[in-house]
């Protein structure tokens, strides 16, 4: 299983992110916009459930997987009504879903694995897109990240473990991509929007720089 423990230790410890991520509110509203109340979202690594009540204020079907049990059953007691359709699972092995999907999001979830399992989710994600379906993600970690040059190489060179300070501190592994690397990742797709974000920290002068991806692709005929 490629859920990392060390989330489920988080969560059991109070880990909570409880307002929506701005760039995935703006990036669903701008480029894939919900049409009606048939409209079907899925969220890959749902966490505490940030992201949830913006997607209930559009009126969509929403539905979430999730690795951690404890913070899954957190959320089906404060959203009953979505009791059924957030389950507890490994995206990299499954979706357990009957259903087909207009739109697909993550925020930094598939980043938490390695090369091989990120493509194992994403051919599950084409799988489970409606053709025109869209796949959203924010903040896939960027190799000009300061901290992709610490940890420990897991299993590919893209893929690292064993963090002990910073933001990465005791999380497992993290997953970090250039621009070859994310092309070549997404090939069964039509990629729609790729924008590189990078922050420089100035006070303290320690010269960190924060690096992601934000992305847009599209399900199409081949």
């Amino acid at each position: 299983m490629s859920f990392s423990s060390e989330w489920e230790q988080k969560y059991r410890a109070g880990h909570m992110s409880i307002w929506p991520w701005s760039d995935l509110v703006s990036y669903v509203m701008r480029y894939a916009r919900p049409s009606g109340p048939d409209y079907r979202v899925l969220e890959l690594g749902c966490g505490a459930g940030a992201n949830i009540p913006f997607f209930k204020s559009l009126g969509v079907k929403y539905y979430a997987i999730e690795g951690s049990p404890s913070i899954v059953e957190t959320l089906r007691n404060k959203f009953s009504e979505l009791e059924a359709n957030i389950v507890v699972g490994d995206f990299s092995e499954d979706i357990p879903f009957s259903v087909d999907f207009d739109l697909v999001v993550d925020r930094s979830s598939i980043t938490h694995n390695t090369t091989r399992s990120i493509k194992k989710s994403l051919a599950m994600v084409y799988s489970k897109l409606k053709t025109e379906g869209k796949f959203i993600g924010i903040d896939w970690f960027s190799t000009q990240h300061s901290d992709y040059q610490n940890g420990v190489i897991d299993e590919d060179v893209y893929t690292r473990r064993d963090y002990t300070s910073g933001q990465f501190a005791n999380i497992g592994r993290v997953h970090f991509s250039d621009i070859t690397h994310l092309i070549e990742i997404f090939e069964s797709f039509r990629l729609e929007l790729l924008e590189h974000k990078i922050i420089k920290r100035e006070i303290p002068e320690d010269n960190h720089i924060f690096a992601s991806w934000n992305l847009v692709v599209k399900k199409v005929e081949k």
